[in-house]
């Protein structure tokens, strides 16, 4: 604390001189920076500080040396505590150079004074001197001068440190060592001619010198384990060799450095100073890169390009020595191929630097275009372009970049014009899929040489393949860069040609481009349509601004697509252009986008509203406008992606009325706008914000539902982070502007923006007791951030009492919701709120901090706890279970930065102590307890089993304590239920879960009490005898537990512990994993006496655990040490009498190895050992026991999931790999050869005939995840070609069909035709040439697979795929009988129709008489009753039935149409389930003809079908079918009517009777009831009326919220299609019958709008799209289907329209409003009964009665007051009045007794957080309020209602009081004086998207 010091003497000495305010402000600020944490509270402060010095400094220039020494002296001994910080140490010597004008050799003298004071502290530097070292030497002048003086000593200090970390190894994770070197480094570097003499001269050779050299060649060949102190040392080395005063010094110097490992042991000679090479420097392959990365790093390039003596043909270090050494580092599977690659890149650049010196050297171009070099170096960049490493693809981006600019460079220097490396690089990119991201790399390299057009000409398909890659994550990036790339080069060269304006440009543009981007933009698949926008839309813009009107012209539909498009094209040009006008058109169409129910739609509308270049532009009041109509209808929104992109947009938004608002009060307002305007924007933005506040605290009610609440939360935040001016020193973005105090003084004035009120705080404060962990969590981090430090008192004492007692609740939410309640209370709480809160006596009166009161208070509520368990385990988990005071700890002890800061207070360091050892020795002894008790064991001191228990023994154990709770006299005899009773699950939620917590809150201790930056001074928090005892609960868990939530819980913790451990300076504290990881090993090679259904699931954990916390920077000992001794044990063969009952050694092995492959904490560190591994599980797959070949194949699907890496997403649903089969070899060339040699072995012939091959299928399944690869000689994937063409033959089918998949990568694309040529040549060209059977049928799926892995790659033209059809033509007889086989002349035929485009006519022609004789004679086989099955015959007949389907689709040919629809009416059931599954399977894309002809032919059997139901899944199929082709309305013709002319009836009877009276399951239901609704709204007519009723009556019981998904999916998709003409047929005065139906039918989907299921609500919403269309218009498919509530909107606005005059539509919106018992919800409440396990679940979690109750209000009142007097509407009215109205009275007057007096605190805040409560009040005051209404509206109508006795007046007055009332406890929103900010009714006026259809 030296500035801390100096800054206390500079006070004094100042403290009556004239500059004494400003120094003491200066000082202040320095102390502020020193005291501070965060980065951005430290730069303010010195930011201050330094002007302050300027100040200072004109005032210390009159004063003397003396005068000035002090405050000099202590900005210098600040700035020597900022080393650390190279920002903090720049503008600290600023300051002190301010401060030194003038007095420059008094500063040197000061800082001479104390940069010599560090060599009083010894010899050893410690880390904070080297950084002082390194830091003067870097960024003060004077500290260089200061160390060139005294560099000897310096020297001698750096090598004795060096040493002496080297012999200690301080700790893994100690920085030591790596600072020592940078403090030699930064010698090296800034003092050159003062390090030269000491290494290149005879006279001044440095003995000192020649130490350190020593020490840095051991720190390079391993001595140090810290990779990145190794990779410094070598870049040190490399500074040494740049003080040689003669290239050729240091270039010798390098080459004994290179040689030194093949010359072993001697003298190393390193310019004039000698090192002896101690045996000890045993090289690890490490070194070579640590040398060669370094040179490349920084060394010179005269040395690098110099000529070296003693070696011919002109070599020099860069193309002789460095380049092979990168080569074979690229070869070698080290850890580090992050810096192999680094290295060639680097190598490329400095090769780019020194060309003119090399060029000079060897007199010839270096990558002349035949040279071995040239080979190499694109051989090396192709190898690994397509490795997974991160970071390593920049790389090999500008290696390839550089590797062409120096090919351009030499051909130019040289003047040669033949440059064939651009068109082979071109060709190889050709030759690759598409799918793979490395082609794309070199791509970009190669346009800006070859010129766009030339790519494009020779890559055709290039823009159909970039707009596959923008529907492909991982190959988004690559294909936008392409495209920019392209379109920059041909900009360029369109401007250099002159080609005409910017108009000119844009057309050129469009003629290769503008199919593409619309073609993205209007693209169904989101993930396309966002990639497009995102990464080339807005760039295009920008390039090229008049393409703008070319693409709006594109997207001009009222489809969703062209909606989208639009927005996404007005966004980006808003973003370009700023400011962009709408007119009255473009406003229209923005509010049906906002409308619309695609939610990407929407965000996109959102996006263009709220978004700005910049950030002071205000929001215009149409903006504002559609954003208020906007919120309220998307609060509910159950997509999580969407509330964060619409929390982010009102950021925005709220960003830009913030800065503009303090622009216009800062009197900066934009040009043009006037004091009037400036005015309205400033009462409009703060109106705004207060809108978007009570519109969230409204929605935060817990009634409301989770997707509500999580909406506000995240607006709430948006809101309070955005205007308020809390700083945040944690957050690098979003602190608010200095002036914000202003704009909340303005808006506060206004009677605005008070965000802490009581209302909200009792708002954020019911969210505390949310059921879910997300709402619990956001609420306690805003009320922690945002609100005043501490709750008011009586708040406090409730919010205690209330955790007090969910702590208890056995349920694990609510003892959860009570562990964030002590914590957010202990966070908010000061130490007069402590002495109030009934603390354990003892913590309260004598502890000072109050997280030391909270921990010791919850420890002894935990220890009291555990007595209660000791006594009666049943009782404890019942009413006091364990697991919430452990999570209150956990929460309180590492959720909390004040009580971390408290451990490190020197005076609280005991009282901790002792409390964390209690705690320790508590969990241990719990968790003793709870697993002795599940094995029949109790206490503490129980033995412990040497295996977990079985489920059985858990069982006897628990009916036990359950009989012991219970009391033995209480014994029954119980029925063998197969369910869990209450106390039996009671139990084992409080073991478990208990143990979970214990596991958490042991591992976050040890990672927050053993961190390095903890003072050493203060002794461990932990000492070993509490770490071990921790260890042993650890293990005790991992090793005796059977429910993997508790072990996953666990081991979070545990490898939290290890990784603290091994990263502690303590070697007794890194030995406590090693010795547990061995303990583990020992105990599972040791023989095995338990069963398998005994193995803990933690076992293989535990090892996972602790490997994962060994340090990943450096070598993983651990990791090796336990791999390899798993694979030892796995690979030990199996005893003779094995048991197959008890759990094997082997097994637990691969279990292990499986366990450690999948962790996610290793990363690529087992990818060292991916092939023992492999090999291993490939042994396994063949061993003779069942559990080791189960563990193996869970083995080798680990590991080929880590070597793969996941799946990615690809535009067709089906996944694609970027890795290819060349690329997996080149990066596992070991493991390649595992799998080849199994390959041969399984081809190769046996005596006797074929074997089985266990291990084949599994590396056949490997090869086939895989890509094709690049057509280049030699590749490491032509020798698997052999032996899998030959699996073909294999007599397993299951290997002939993978070995076909796996032959796709291994057969490049060029190289497909000729293979499929082959392939074909060997099939039998007549019956009597074929040998196999089985060899014809592989033959064939190998065809079929590259057939179709070539369609749409543009790969195989049907030209190019002419020959190999020429075969197959004179190879027809295998479609015929001729061939018996009936799986190969279905292969054959699935050849065929792969290739349907390249055969004659005639071959065309013969193929479908094959076909049509074939199914044909089935007919006649099933009349005559001959026929005869065949195996595979039913496939055959399917395959053909699809190839005719197909075809028939293809050519749209009559003829086969007609045909295949006589298949269809055919009796044969392959056929015809072959026919429905292609109909359903079919996409929008299918042939119209053969669409409508297949819907008339079943419309005409549907009637027979039904009444035969032969088969329900036919049946089903059929229906599915059938409403698939008529999915679209459109569909249904005057033809489809005319076949069902006299049976539409009929069979409406008989769906309706099948959903009605039979139980034909959901299925089944479904398909029958959307197919009577198909029927009913084409064939209704007048006679329907009665089948309208049953229908209507079978939806009604179908949509009920008990009946399952699959009913009310089916009713609300009959209400799409029949409901809507239902209604239509209502409204005209020749039908009002059909107005009760009508209702009825609106009464449903304003049901089903409330479902918890997102496409019943979807299926509604289409529903009441198709009635916002103007009741005279037709229906139509083609209107835009609006969001749910937009939706439900529409329905009240169309009930209040069309039926408002009948008194059936006042009473259907009233069974909305339910009637809740208020009563009996309070005294549940204040009965406070101990809490059962389970909750009933409510029917409808999505539903919100009460916000429901809300909306309809406004429509009921409007309906009353549109109802003319005396109507029956007004009758219906009075009748509810006199039926409710009492009962709410005394409803009303039972809440005044009740809160009128303040609720009593052991329930109020309970009931604050009761949902029941909440709905139950939020009702009661709706239909108050509307009995308030109706009495209003009647007058003296109502004037007798019996049992009432109030008139309107007196009743709204009790109203409003009992409102008042409810609002102070929290329990209702604030009244508001018009529309309440979160009803969603309908909108006043009308609504100007209601005529939105197409």
């Amino acid at each position: 604390m030296g500035a801390e010091r100096e800054a206390r003497a500079c006070a004094a000495f100042y403290g009556t001189r004239g500059l004494a305010p400003t120094v003491l402000s200066c000082l202040r600020c320095l102390r502020h920076f020193a005291g501070s944490t965060a980065k951005r509270c430290k730069e303010k402060h010195l930011e201050e500080a330094l002007q302050l010095t300027r100040v200072l400094s004109e005032g210390l220039q009159a004063l003397g040396e003396a005068e000035a020494r002090p405050l000099l002296r202590c900005v210098l001994a600040f700035q020597m505590e900022a080393t650390s910080s190279s920002s903090s140490f720049q503008k600290l010597e600023q300051m002190v150079t301010q401060l030194a004008v003038g007095r420059e050799a008094l500063l040197a003298q000061e800082v001479d004074m104390l940069l010599a004071g560090l060599a009083l502290q010894g010899e050893v530097l410690s880390p904070g001197d080297l950084q002082s070292v390194s830091m003067f030497l870097e960024e003060s002048s004077l500290g260089r001068q200061h160390w060139r003086q005294n560099l000897a000593p310096l020297l001698q200090r750096l090598a004795t440190t060096l040493r002496w970390v080297l012999q200690g190894q301080p700790a893994p994770g100690s920085t030591w060592g790596y600072l020592v070197i940078k403090a030699c480094l930064q010698v090296f570097q800034t003092l050159p001619k003062d390090v030269a003499p000491l290494v290149w001269s005879t006279s001044g050779k440095s003995e000192t010198l020649q130490s350190l050299l020593g020490l840095l060649l051991e720190v390079v060949w391993g001595k140090a384990l810290n990779k990145d102190t190794r990779l410094l040392a070598g870049t040190a080395l490399s500074m040494l060799v740049n003080t040689a005063p003669q290239p050729q010094y240091g270039a010798s110097a390098v080459l004994t450095l290179f040689q030194l490992p093949s010359r072993g042991t001697g003298e190393l000679k390193f310019g004039e100073l000698v090192v002896e090479v101690l045996p000890v420097l045993e090289p690890d392959g490490l070194e070579k890169l640590v040398l060669t990365r370094g040179l490349l790093t920084c060394c010179k390039m005269d040395i690098l390009s110099c000529q070296l003596e003693g070696l011919p043909h002109k070599a020099c270090l860069l193309l002789d020595m460095v380049f092979p050494a990168v080569c074979a580092l690229s070869r070698e599977q080290k850890d580090c191929h992050y810096y192999c690659f680094q290295a060639c890149a680097l190598w490329l650049q400095r090769l780019r630097e020194g060309l003119a010196a090399l060029w000079h050297l060897m007199g010839s171009r270096i990558l002349a275009q035949d040279t071995e070099l040239l080979q190499e170096v694109t051989q090396l960049l192709w190898n690994n372009a397509e490795t997974p490493v991160e970071g390593v693809s920049e790389f090999i981006h500008s290696s390839f970049r550089l590797l062409l600019e120096i090919y351009h460079l030499e051909c130019q220097h040289f003047q040669d014009q033949e440059r064939p490396l651009y068109q082979q690089m071109l060709q190889r990119v050709v030759s690759m899929p598409w799918q793979i991201k490395a082609r794309y790399v070199p791509l970009c390299a190669i346009v800006p040489y070859m010129g766009s057009q030339q790519v494009l000409d020779a890559y055709p398909d290039l823009p159909q393949h970039l707009l596959s890659c923008l529907s492909t994550n991982h190959l988004c990036p690559a294909a936008a860069e392409v495209y920019k790339v392209l379109v920059r080069q041909q900009c360029s060269q369109w401007r250099d040609e002159q080609r005409g304006t910017e108009v000119a440009l844009a057309e050129q543009w469009a003629l290769c481009w503008l199919p593409l981007l619309s073609q993205a933009l209007c693209s169904p698949l989101p993930i396309l349509q966002s990639n497009a926008a995102n990464h080339l839309l807005t760039w295009t813009l920008r390039q090229l601004p008049a393409t703008q009107a070319l693409l709006a012209a594109q997207f001009g539909g009222q489809d969703t697509v062209s909606l989208r498009a639009w927005v996404s094209l007005l966004k980006a040009q808003k973003s370009v252009a700023g400011a962009l006008p709408l007119g009255d058109e473009a406003l229209e169409r923005l509010s049906r986008c906002l409308g619309t129910r695609e939610e990407g739609v929407r965000l996109a509308a959102l996006g263009l509203l709220c978004c700005s270049p910049s950030t002071n532009q205000p929001l215009l009041g149409t903006e504002v406008r559609l954003l208020r109509e906007f919120l309220p209808l998307n609060l509910n929104c159950d997509s999580s992606s969407f509330r964060q992109l619409l929390q982010a947009a009102l950021r925005k938004a709220l960003v830009r009325l913030r800065d503009s608002s303090l622009a216009q009060l800062r009197g900066k307002a934009p040009q043009g706008s006037g004091p009037g305007k400036g005015a309205e924007q400033l009462a409009q933005a703060v109106g705004f914000v207060e809108w978007l506040l009570q519109l969230s605290i409204a929605s935060l009610s817990p009634g409301s539902n989770y997707q509500r609440k999580k909406t506000a939360l995240l607006l709430l935040a948006a809101v309070l982070e955005t205007c308020t001016d809390t700083w945040s020193p944690d957050r690098k973005k979003g602190q608010p502007p200095r002036t914000m105090a202003t704009l909340l003084s303005y808006a506060r004035q206004s009677g605005c923006w008070d965000f802490f009120s009581q209302p909200n705080l009792l708002a954020l404060l019911s969210c505390l007791q949310d059921s879910t962990n997300e709402i619990r969590d956001l609420a306690s981090e805003l009320l922690v951030r945002y609100f005043p430090a501490t709750f008011p008192e009586p708040i406090a004492l409730a919010l205690f009492q209330l955790a007090q007692d969910t702590l208890g609740s056995p349920r694990v939410q609510e003892a959860e919701a009570g562990a964030v309640l002590m914590k957010t209370i202990l966070q908010k709480s000061d130490s007069g709120t402590m002495k109030s809160l009934s603390l354990e006596a003892e913590a309260a009166l004598t502890l000072p901090s109050r997280g030391l009161c909270f921990a010791q208070h919850l420890l002894h509520m935990l220890q009291a706890q555990y007595k209660v368990a000791c006594q009666d385990l049943l009782q404890a988990a019942a009413t006091a279970p364990m697991h919430g005071a452990i999570a209150a700890l956990r929460r309180c002890l590492l959720q909390v930065p004040e009580v971390a800061v408290s451990m490190q207070a020197a005076e609280l360091v005991q009282s901790w102590q002792e409390l964390l050892t209690r705690l320790v020795t508590t969990v241990r002894d719990i968790t003793s307890l709870l697993l002795g008790a599940l094995q029949s064991q109790q206490g503490p001191g129980a033995d412990e089993q040497a295996a977990a228990p079985s489920f059985a023994e858990m069982g006897n154990a628990i009916g036990s304590l359950i009989m012991l709770g219970k009391g033995r006299g209480q014994e029954e005899e119980e029925d063998d239920s197969v369910l869990l009773s209450e106390e039996h699950s009671l139990i084992l939620t409080c073991c478990w879960v208990s143990v979970k917590e214990i596991g958490l809150l042991l591992g976050g201790l040890a990672e927050l009490l053993l961190s390095p930056a903890l003072p050493a001074e203060l002794g461990p928090l932990l000492p070993l005898p509490s770490l071990q005892v921790a260890t042993r609960v650890f293990q005790e868990i991992l090793l005796r537990c059977r429910h993997w939530g508790a072990v996953e819980g666990c081991s979070m913790g545990f490898t939290k512990f290890c990784a603290a451990l091994l990263n502690h300076p303590d070697p007794e504290l890194q030995a406590i994993p090693r010795a547990v990881l061995e303990q583990g090993l020992e105990a599972l090679s040791g023989p095995r006496s338990s069963s398998i259904t005994r193995r803990a699931a933690g076992f293989p954990m535990l090892f996972l655990c602790i490997v994962s916390g060994e340090p990943p920077a450096q070598a993983r000992p651990l990791l090796t040490r336990c791999i390899q001794t798993l694979l030892t044990l796995a690979a030990t063969a199996l005893p003779q009498d094995w048991d197959q009952t008890l759990d094997l050694p082997q097994v637990c092995a691969f279990h292990v190895l499986q366990t450690l492959v999948r962790g996610a904490g290793l990363g690529g560190a087992v990818l060292c050992h991916a092939t023992p591994m492999m090999a291993l599980a490939l042994r396994g797959l063949g061993s003779p026991c069942w559990a080791m070949r189960n563990a193996a194949i869970q083995l080798f699907s680990a590991l080929t999931s880590r070597l793969l890496g996941q799946p990615c997403s690809h535009r067709d649903g089906c996944p694609s790999e970027g890795l290819s089969l060349h690329a997996f070899l080149g990066q596992h060339p070991k493991l390649g050869a595992v799998l080849l040699g199994e390959l041969k072995v399984a081809t190769a012939p046996t005596p006797g005939g074929p074997r089985l091959h266990p291990a084949l299928h599994a590396i056949l399944t490997l090869l086939a995840q895989l890509q094709p690869g690049a057509d280049s000689p030699g590749s490491p994937s032509a020798p698997f070609l052999g032996p899998l063409l030959g699996l073909a033959e294999s007599p397993i089918y299951a290997v002939r069909a993978m070995a076909a998949k796996a032959l796709v990568p291994v057969v490049p694309p060029p190289q497909r035709c000729r293979l499929l040529l082959q392939l074909a040549q060997q099939l039998p060209a007549a019956p009597g040439q074929i040998r196999s059977h089985n060899a014809v049928h592989g033959h064939l799926l190998q065809m079929r697979a590259l057939l179709a892995s070539a369609t749409g790659t543009g790969g195989l033209s049907a030209e190019a795929l002419h020959p190999v059809a020429l075969q197959l033509e004179a190879r027809g007889w295998l479609l015929t009988p001729a061939q018996r086989c009936p799986l190969v002349r279905a292969a054959f035929l699935q050849v065929l129709a792969l290739l349907s485009t390249s055969f004659s006519p005639d071959f065309a022609q013969y193929i479908h008489d094959t076909i049509s004789t074939e199914l044909g004679s089935l007919l006649q086989q099933g009349k005559s009753g001959c026929a005869n099955p065949q195996v595979g015959s039913a496939i055959l007949h399917q395959t053909m039935a699809h190839f005719m389907c197909s075809e028939a689709a293809r050519l749209a040919d009559g003829e086969q149409i007609a045909a295949v629809c006589s298949l269809l009416q055919q009796p044969n059931p392959d056929t015809q389930l072959a026919i429905l599954s292609w109909v359903i399977a079919g996409e929008r894309g299918m042939c119209k003809e053969v669409e409508n002809a297949l819907g008339l032919t079943l419309l005409e059997s549907l009637g027979s079908v039904l009444q035969e139901r032969r088969d329900k899944e036919f049946l089903r199929l059929y229906l599915e079918a059938l409403l698939h082709l008529y999915r679209d309305p459109s569909s249904w013709s005057q033809e489809a009517s005319s076949k069902l002319q006299g049976s539409s009836a009929s069979c409406l009877e008989m769906l309706l009777h099948m959903v009605e009276a039979e139980c034909p399951g959901p299925d089944l239901l479904f398909q029958a009831l959307c197919a009577a609704s198909l029927l009913l709204a084409h064939q209704f007519g007048d006679e329907d009326g009665a089948l309208v009723e049953r229908w209507c009556a079978v939806l009604e019981e179908c949509s009920q919220s008990t009946c399952s998904e699959v009913l009310r999916l089916a009713a609300a998709r009959s209400l799409h299609m029949a409901g809507a003409g239902v209604v239509q047929r209502s409204l005209r005065a020749a039908r009002a019958s059909l107005v009760p139906v009508a209702l009825r039918l609106i009464n449903m989907a304003v049901h089903l709008l409330q479902d918890e299921e997102r496409e019943v609500r979807h299926e509604a919403s289409s529903f009441a799209s198709l009635l916002r269309q103007s009741p005279g218009e037709l229906l139509q498919d083609g209107c835009i289907i609006v969001q749910d509530n937009v939706g439900l909107q529409s329905l009240l606005e169309l009930l209040l329209g069309e039926f408002g005059e009948h008194s059936e539509t006042f009473n259907s919106l009233l069974q909305h409003i339910p009637i809740l018992d208020l009563r009996s919800v309070v005294e549940e409440l204040e009965a406070n009964k101990a809490a059962s396990l389970y909750k009933e679940d409510e029917p409808n979690v999505f539903a919100e009665p009460a916000v429901l109750a809300r909306q309809l209000l406004p429509v009921l009142v409007q309906l009353l007051e549109k109802a003319p007097t005396g109507s029956p509407l007004h009758a219906s009215a009075l009748q509810w009045v006199e039926a409710t109205g009492p009962g709410v009275l005394r409803d009303l007057q039972y809440c005044k007794r009740c809160w009128s007096q303040g609720p009593a605190v052991r329930w109020g805040m309970k009931a604050l957080g009761c949902a029941k409560l909440h709905t139950a009040l939020a009702v009661l005051l709706v239909r108050a309020q509307l009995v308030a209404q109706v009495l209003q509206v009647l007058g003296e109508g109502a004037t007798a209602v019996p049992g009432l006795g109030y008139g309107t007046q007196e009743l709204e007055q009790e109203l409003e009081l009992v409102q008042e009332l409810l609002v102070q406890h929290g329990l209702a929103p604030v009244p508001k004086q018009h529309n309440a900010p979160g009803e969603l009714g309908p909108l006043s006026g009308t609504d100007s998207s209601r005529h939105a259809a197409v």
